[in-house]
């Protein structure tokens, strides 16, 4: 749980420089607002991480052969669309410093069948795939892109969504749920000079989850 009003609120006590944006991403001038805000308050956009999204619409609404077209145009544009589109603003910084890294956030869904939520597992399942045509694209002007896959993290969003449920999860290999400490290391991973020599790939970060999955 956060100790401050709001994240750059808490980076701030941790002394470190936060700005803070609020805008619709699935929109082009939006996530270009956000860019510029990020430049004009820390100085510039090295580093880009693609989390904004999710299943904001329940998996009853995104079965396959019913889900309605709003239903799968406005989960199409939170996750994916969002993540292309702030991509797209970031990257005349990165290709005029020769250096960057972007790190975009899938989820088991996109790479695995689904009964209910296809929208979803559709979204994220183009997330995978722009990573790693994005990362053909822009690997030669020294950036980076890999994608990060999460199974279900014990983050605040999912303990409201399921308020009765533990964090114990006997059917994992690790027996538990993740942290989202768990993911925070992973991007610190493809953020850093630990991944230089790595790009256009998508790590599920699942406590095995997707041990089985192709």
């Amino acid at each position: 749980p956060l100790a401050a009003e709001s994240v750059a609120a808490e980076c701030r006590t941790w002394g470190q420089r936060a700005a803070e944006f609020e805008g619709d991403l699935s929109q082009p001038a939006a996530a270009q607002a956000m860019v510029d805000t990020a430049v004009a308050e820390l100085g510039g956009c090295d580093i880009l991480v693609n989390n904004a999204g999710g299943m904001l619409r329940g998996p009853a609404s995104g079965i396959p052969s019913s889900m309605t077209p709003e239903d799968l145009q406005f989960t199409l544009e939170i996750n994916f669309h969002s993540a292309v589109y702030c991509c797209q603003a970031a990257l005349p910084l990165m290709r005029q410093a020769g250096w960057g890294r972007i790190i975009n956030v899938s989820s088991q869904a996109g790479v695995k069948g689904v009964e209910r939520g296809a929208h979803y597992a559709v979204a994220k399942s183009a997330v995978v795939e722009y990573t790693r045509c994005l990362a053909l694209e822009v690997g030669p002007q020294g950036i980076n892109v890999n994608c990060l896959v999460p199974a279900l993290i014990w983050s605040s969003r999912a303990r409201a969504q399921f308020p009765d449920r533990g964090d114990a999860a006997p059917g994992l290999p690790l027996r538990r749920i993740g942290e989202p400490e768990d993911c925070a290391k992973v991007v610190e991973f493809f953020a850093t000079d630990l991944s230089d020599y790595v790009t256009g790939q998508c790590l599920a970060v699942c406590g095995g989850a997707l041990l089985f999955a192709h």
